[in-house]
């Protein structure tokens, strides 16, 4: 219980509250749409609309966070993760004066605001974020893998008291390669975590932006795990990945 409420009493963990139901609201009506009656389905989609606008509260003061962040990447000691992480934040930053732009319209304090250009331009610098915080996954998990592999190297043959202590030396390379990939990621939760985090999210400007067009289903799992990850980190912040 203590742990709930230190996390409820944060706001990126209501934010996290927040945007898991949000997309389980999208989930639902998706799985629910043939079969459900459209009382209930309308329900759903004003809890989802309603949730949504709360979560924007939560947000108009992330500029300063992702500003702050922003700093903090420029001091990473490897260059990729630096230089990734840097214009990642870079591109939050806009993100979140658009969303802050957004919230204006929304809330009827300017009416001269064209909603759908600034709602593009959310979209499409969310999703440099994202691409840009994937090549960092992208390129940690290779130190890993690079890592695993000199270590076997240098052990010769597993121990047999690891669940993967058989020799792969006769196996296909894909699978060899998947094994790899396994150990590497089992050994850094933070990683597997935010490499899954930042995967399911880039499915959401994909789909605004019209390269890769998907469906309610899709989107509103891909954010519900996104979510479920993210409370994680905040819940148990040494699995966040660290920007150092």
């Amino acid at each position: 219980m203590d742990t709930f409420i230190r996390f409820a009493n944060q706001t990126q963990g209501r934010d996290r509250l927040f945007r898991a139901t949000q997309y389980t609201c999208m989930l639902l009506r998706y799985l629910l749409e043939p079969k459900a009656d459209k009382d209930v389905l309308m329900k759903l989609k004003k809890l989802e609309s309603s949730v949504s606008t709360g979560r924007k509260w939560f947000r108009l003061g992330n500029v300063v966070h992702a500003v702050q962040a922003t700093e903090q990447s420029i001091h990473a000691t490897d260059l990729v993760p630096r230089f990734c992480l840097t214009l990642a934040n870079l591109n939050r930053v806009v993100y979140f004066i658009c969303d802050t732009v957004l919230w204006v319209k929304n809330v009827g304090l300017a009416s001269g605001i064209n909603k759908d250009k600034w709602q593009m331009w959310a979209a499409r610098h969310y999703y440099y974020f994202l691409l840009l915080s994937l090549a960092r996954d992208l390129y940690e998990i290779s130190l890993q893998m690079a890592q695993v592999t000199h270590e076997r190297a240098k052990g010769g043959k597993s121990s047999s008291g690891d669940p993967l202590g058989h020799s792969v030396a006769d196996e296909m390379e894909w699978l060899q390669s998947f094994l790899l990939l396994f150990r590497s990621l089992k050994r850094h939760p933070p990683l597997l975590l935010d490499t899954v985090k930042n995967f399911c999210d880039i499915l959401i400007p994909l789909d605004q932006l019209g390269i890769y067009k998907t469906n309610a289903g899709v989107i509103g799992f891909g954010g519900l795990v996104s979510s479920v990850a993210g409370i994680i980190t905040v819940v148990y912040p040494h699995m966040k990945l660290k920007t150092c």
